[in-house]
């Protein structure tokens, strides 16, 4: 990863050899052609976005890509994580068929995460593999599911259990987009910024304590440096485990625990980042349980986790079985050895598959409920 501080935008590199992209992180990115335009396979472009979403920013984004003779298209898929199917995703190839698209096309994901993991898997498989750009909307997809080329959909009985892995040719980050985010999108946002602290930089981690104010009042400098220090871990991460062979699983400190409650609550009820808020919390306490934290580590995680404005709790109606049912599938498994993401120390994670059951049992029986 190597990283420019130039104003007014700043930039970051996944390296990945070959196919190296930039993230640009700054205000107007939607607006700067020459931020876009470079990384365009070819003149047909295909825009995927949603609902909610295209209102606010597509004809910004169409205004930024036109000229040159280029063929804009646009494709508005309903909003939701429920949306997240095959089925949204052959609507993107019925689109691109239907506008005789060929190998050189582009498909640019303005939107948030769902957005991005579906134009991705559909860049992915069209015509064996096309180019594509990501242009998050959310902080969540700005700091997690933008950068590393994880794509796929949900299925019923698990989350992104069909997908690629699918980089795209660069990842552009406008600031602005954050001003008309819900506070809880933000907050949903936030629980993977936290996360980077946990599993790698205690400092960033303190940072983020004297920080959370101005975060969740949409502070733009703070905001900004979030967002580059969050991409610049993953950035790291992903360059030297590209398709989570080994460290790159530490990215999904919470999610075993949060996507059996997105599961179990049905997807979009709980959003992925609260979920994965409520599921960091539960990872730490079995950190603790173990002996790899202190009594202060824990109270630490937690007060962060609700000064967040996320979930401490879990659902109510989630029992044991509920929880095991969702996290025996999960994709970091191995020989039915289930294996979680720990804490042992904070900004230190490691992979554990030797979580004696009774204790996994007894922290999900006794994890409090709301």
């Amino acid at each position: 990863m190597t990283a420019s501080s130039a104003l007014p935008y700043q930039r970051l590199h996944v390296e990945l050899d070959a196919r190296r992209y930039p993230i640009h992180v700054g205000p107007g990115v939607l607006d700067a052609p020459d931020m876009l335009v470079p990384y365009l396979a070819g003149r047909q472009v295909m825009i995927v976005t949603n609902e909610t979403v295209a209102p606010l920013y597509l004809e910004r984004l169409k205004r930024t890509l036109s000229g040159d003779d280029r063929d804009v298209r646009e494709v508005i898929l309903p909003d939701g994580e429920h949306t997240k199917t095959l089925a949204s995703v052959e609507r993107i190839w019925d689109a691109l068929l239907a506008a005789g698209f060929n190998r050189r096309c582009t498909l640019v994901a303005l939107g948030g995460g769902v957005i991005g993991d579906m134009a991705g898997y559909a860049a992915a498989c069209y015509q064996r593999g096309v180019a594509f750009v990501q242009v998050p909307t959310t902080l969540l997809s700005q700091v997690d599911s933008s950068v590393g080329g994880k794509t796929g959909v949900n299925h019923p009985r698990g989350k992104n259990m069909i997908g690629a892995f699918w980089q795209p040719r660069a990842v552009l980050i406008d600031t602005d987009t954050l001003a008309t985010l819900p506070g809880r999108e933000l907050s949903a946002g936030l629980a993977e910024v936290i996360k980077y602290g946990l599993i790698q930089d205690a400092d960033f981690l303190a940072w983020l304590e004297a920080r959370m104010p101005a975060l969740r009042g949409l502070d733009v400098e703070a905001l900004t440096e979030a967002i580059l220090r969050s991409c610049a871990i993953k950035a790291e991460i992903v360059a030297r485990d590209e398709t989570e062979q080994g460290q790159r699983a530490l990215l999904n400190l919470g999610h075993t625990f949060g996507h059996a409650i997105e599961a179990h609550q049905g997807y979009g009820n709980w959003l992925h980042g609260e979920a994965v808020g409520a599921g960091m919390l539960m990872a730490a306490t079995l950190s603790q349980r173990l002996g790899w934290l202190s009594t202060e580590d824990m109270a630490r995680v937690e007060t962060l986790v609700a000064s967040a404005g996320l979930p401490v709790t879990v659902p109510a109606a989630m029992g044991v079985e509920a929880f095991l049912a969702t996290m025996r599938l999960d994709k970091k498994n191995i020989d039915a050895r289930l294996r979680l993401i720990l804490l042992s120390r904070l900004g230190e994670a490691c992979v554990y598959d030797e979580t004696p059951p009774n204790m996994l049992e007894a922290l999900l029986v006794e994890f409090p409920r709301a």
